[in-house]
């Protein structure tokens, strides 16, 4: 029986009809994207094509592209593009298996993510992250499209010069670990031959090479920039910063800025917004004048306390569907689409937004 409307044992998906039952209808491909243009499952899968039916997916014949689709390869012809998955940590009467990290990461759409500048601090932090611990639980197609992935997060640095501190940050936990695996714990725990991780080894220190030599050329403006504002706008355009690197590097640019990036005010707001009062208690700093310094007090805390992550979009969990997905803001305010097929009266009390760190603990079992 197809489930073709919202099911407790299924979230809404197409299925089609075959001599052997009912298969699962799984779209592949930007093309697919476009809703004006309707490709019917027999166009993918006719005799002129590679594509055959095999399980129950619509898979590609040939060997390399299948690896290219599983791997998220951008120069394949078809590559998952899934906006959600489902979570599932045991087997049920109704679902069999669990979700890992690797499947995670192939299936959700992370190439796309990181053109959007609002998704791009997080997918690279959750890839820091993954880089200092949870590399070697990565399957090795997942892995695969890790670096896939890592290699686009680069390229757009380069190209559009975007958080390159962030990248950097990245790429020097990401070769710790990697030299650490390769040289003193062994090869036993890495997946494939050893030559292709110092061949990976020696692609990182590229990219950070190339990102230590990136010159940023300076935009001649002929209207009003950064400096012409009053000094009141300076302030208060500093103050919504919330990472103390960008304060101190913003200061670097003029007299007149590294005087506003030294105010107390602006630090002491900084330190209210990550750390909790029984955190200064704790690690108050004092100057010879007796008053606290609050920038030496910003960083003190820093070394012993998380600072309050902040992103311009994250993934969501739905407790009620336990799924994890990409929320689209347009559809949501236009259409009042949730993100996902979710069979809850009230969809929006069901969700949560997940930090990188929250992504990786989903699948610790």
């Amino acid at each position: 029986m197809p489930f073709l409307g919202k099911d407790w044992r299924s979230p809404g998906w197409s299925w089609t009809k075959t001599e052997h039952g009912w298969k699962r209808i799984i779209f592949y491909g930007h093309e697919l994207e476009d809703s004006n243009r309707e490709i019917h499952l027999k166009e993918l899968c006719s005799d002129n094509k590679e594509n055959l039916f095999v399980g129950d997916v619509c898979e590609l014949a040939t060997t390399k592209r299948k690896k290219d689709l599983y791997n998220n390869n951008t120069k394949s012809q078809f590559v998952f593009t899934d906006k959600w998955i489902y979570v599932q940590k045991g087997s049920t009467k109704e679902r069999h298996g669990y979700c890992t990290l690797g499947e995670a990461l192939n299936r959700l759409d992370f190439s796309s993510a990181i053109q959007d500048l609002r998704r791009f601090n997080y997918v690279a932090k959750l890839f820091q992250l993954i880089a200092r611990s949870q590399l070697t639980s990565l399957s090795g197609a997942a892995q695969k499209n890790y670096f896939n992935i890592l290699e686009k997060i680069v390229r757009k640095v380069l190209d559009d010069h975007y958080n390159p501190r962030l990248v950097k940050d990245l790429l020097h936990d990401l070769s710790s670990t990697l030299h650490s695996l390769t040289i003193h714990v062994g090869r036993c725990v890495l997946v494939g031959n050893v030559n292709i991780w110092l061949c990976r080894l020696e692609t990182i220190h590229e990219w950070k090479h190339q990102l230590n030599n990136l010159q940023i050329p300076k935009q001649i403006c002929s209207g009003m920039s950064f400096n012409d504002l009053p000094l009141h706008m300076q302030n208060k355009i500093l103050c919504e910063l919330s990472d103390a690197y960008d304060i101190i590097n913003l200061g670097q640019a003029t007299p007149t800025l590294h005087s506003l990036s030294e105010n107390r005010i602006l630090w002491k707001k900084l330190c209210h917004f990550h750390f909790s009062d029984k955190q200064f208690c704790r690690k108050l700093v004092l100057s010879k004048s007796e008053s606290v310094d609050w920038k030496l007090m910003y960083f003190t805390l820093k070394k012993h306390y998380p600072v309050r992550e902040q992103y311009g979009d994250t993934l969501h969990f739905c407790k009620h569907c336990s799924i994890l997905f990409w929320k689209d803001r347009h559809l949501a305010l236009l259409f009042k689409d949730c993100g996902h097929p979710c069979s809850a009266n009230n969809p929006d009390s069901c969700l949560m937004p997940i930090s990188p760190q929250h992504f990786i603990d989903l699948f610790k079992f």
